[in-house]
């Protein structure tokens, strides 16, 4: 793939394997042809430098995160930060690179020195002319787009490429033609074939929404009859495609490219329009620049050397500042997939449930015995569950025969601004609470969304003293429920009604999973029956 880890800096240009990436922690995207992209998606999440029209496909056809993206002006100087404490900054420049929609060469200037990362790119002399490069500053490092570094391979210029695939389509005039292209790039091209033939461009949906972007002449649409020319993927242009177009209509198809192509159909054309520099180009933009070391970026594409009369005298390699050394040996400040993985599993909300919890003799008491406790209440728990439940009628009038007379159907809801658990101290000595059997695991988030809390109001008397003597007694024995004056008082009024119903129900009423406010409502479902009566 294309894609340079600089030396001695934490900047990575077209590379996206973070296993790879060691000490890089800057990332920057040239544009967006997919052997720039190789291993960009959907999951990155680090932040990405590109260029306005770069960072929209980005988003738009890799579903990228804009969190992570972002995009900085052409043409304009940028600060970045090289360390965590802003000690050590760079200047990064974007300049118009002439290859497709969004693509920029990247000038980078810091304790490094200068250096310029071409990315693919066709060269014109007006690149010369920018600001950023026209004040005689020394380029000690050129990464160089050597696609076409080969003294045999001759090409035209893009214009000369252009007036030959008009006089080839003159020479066709009740021909549909065919251009074949690859997802981004020539539209430019498509625009100058539409205004010489005044005909439409039929393009895909895609390739449309992306020349709406960029501002083109109103000659593009989607309709297949609308015009002659249609811009068709390069690998549709193959020798059954060509059969089949010609049954229905005479058609040719062009191929804009520098590459060697073996042409399987007498009607398929290829003509030498470029969008990388020829090897004369590079000539003459590595003698204007004069840097002090080039380096391809093409690592398929042979480098012998051609430049060697036209760099500069080499300069020793920069001493790393302290801080960002500190910055590129820190250990990325992103979690990785399986620590995220593993994070979104422990906040999912847990299933809520009833712990039975004895009140406890000892309000100081140490964590050890309060784990104790814990795991003995959940054996209990399991035992109730397997014990005949009395009516809620019943256990109403043996516990309560004071509140019998009383309405008590009311739903009672915490303040979310308390964050409490419910609460019930009942004469047979136990402290009933709602809440998470998971709830350490929960964020606050979570917490908050099923409304449950760290906090418990502890039973007892008012004063916060356990109970004295045996209170304990089992929920569905027939034995009578006795109950002691000294409890401690119930909630308020308030709470009472939908409290004593989560009291009152039995714990195999509830199903194994359900909502916080699907709970309340299971509740609500069992005694609606005896609220009636």
């Amino acid at each position: 793939m294309n894609g340079v880890l600089i030396p001695n800096t934490p900047i990575a240009v077209d590379f996206w394997s973070l296993r790879r990436a060691g000490c890089a922690r800057l990332f920057f995207l040239s544009h967006m042809h997919s052997d720039h992209t190789v291993g960009l998606s959907s999951t990155w999440a680090r932040p990405l430098y590109c260029s306005p029209i770069s960072a929209y496909l980005l988003h738009r056809h890799l579903q990228v995160s804009k969190r992570w993206i972002r995009a900085l002006e052409v043409g304009e100087s940028h600060v970045l930060p090289l360390d965590e404490i802003g000690r050590e900054t760079m200047t990064v420049t974007l300049i118009d690179a002439n290859h497709c929609p969004g693509s920029v060469m990247f000038l980078f200037e810091g304790y490094f020195g200068t250096i310029l990362y071409t990315g693919d790119f066709r060269y014109t002399p007006s690149m010369l002319k920018e600001p950023a490069l026209r004040v005689g500053k020394q380029i000690h490092t050129l990464y160089l787009d050597n696609t076409n570094c080969n003294p045999a391979l001759v090409l035209p210029s893009q214009q000369e490429a252009a007036r030959q695939i008009v006089e080839l389509i003159r020479k066709h005039p009740q021909h549909h033609i065919k251009i074949g292209l690859y997802s981004l790039g020539k539209e430019s091209l498509l625009e100058q074939l539409a205004l010489e033939f005044q005909t439409w461009v039929v393009l895909s949906p895609r390739r449309l929404e992306l020349v709406q972007l960029l501002g083109l002449a109103d000659v593009f649409t989607v309709e297949e009859k609308a015009g002659r020319i249609h811009a068709v993927d390069h690998v549709e242009i193959c020798h059954s495609a060509m059969l089949h177009w010609n049954q229905t209509h005479p058609t040719i198809a062009i191929l804009p490219t520098s590459r060697k192509i073996c042409r399987s159909h007498p009607d398929i054309h290829i003509i030498p329009y470029s969008d990388h520099s020829s090897y004369s180009e590079l000539r003459a933009f590595v003698s204007a620049l004069k840097p002090c070391q080039v380096v391809p970026i093409v690592s398929r594409q042979p480098y012998k050397g051609y430049f060697q009369d036209s760099l500069s005298p080499r300069l020793s390699v920069p001493r790393i500042p302290d801080s960002v050394q500190q910055y590129m040996s820190s250990s990325s400040r992103k979690p990785g997939f399986l620590w995220l993985l593993l994070k979104r599993r422990l906040k999912r909300p847990r299933t809520q449930g009833v712990v039975f919890e004895p009140l406890e003799e000892n309000a100081d008491q140490s964590q050890a015995d309060r784990d104790s406790k814990k795991a003995k209440n959940e054996n209990l728990s399991g035992d109730l569950e397997k014990q005949p439940s009395l009516q809620p009628l019943q256990i109403k009038q043996q516990l309560f025969p004071d509140l019998c007379s009383k309405e008590w159907d009311g739903a009672a809801s915490l303040s979310e601004s308390q964050k409490l658990v419910t609460v019930l101290t009942a004469p047979l000595g136990f402290s009933l609470h709602l809440r998470s059997t998971d709830e350490e695991f929960l964020s606050r988030e979570t917490e908050e969304e099923i409304g449950v809390g760290s906090h418990v109001v502890p039973g007892g008397d008012n004063d916060g003293s356990a109970p004295t003597g045996n209170q304990s007694a089992s929920m569905g024995q027939d034995s009578p429920l006795s109950h002691s004056s000294q409890a401690a008082p119930l909630l308020a009024p308030e709470f009472r009604g939908l409290a004593l119903k989560y009291l009152l129900t039995p714990v195999n009423f509830f199903y194994a999973r359900f909502s916080s406010r699907g709970f309340d409502q299971q509740v609500e479902k069992y005694h609606k029956p005896y609220a009636e009566v």
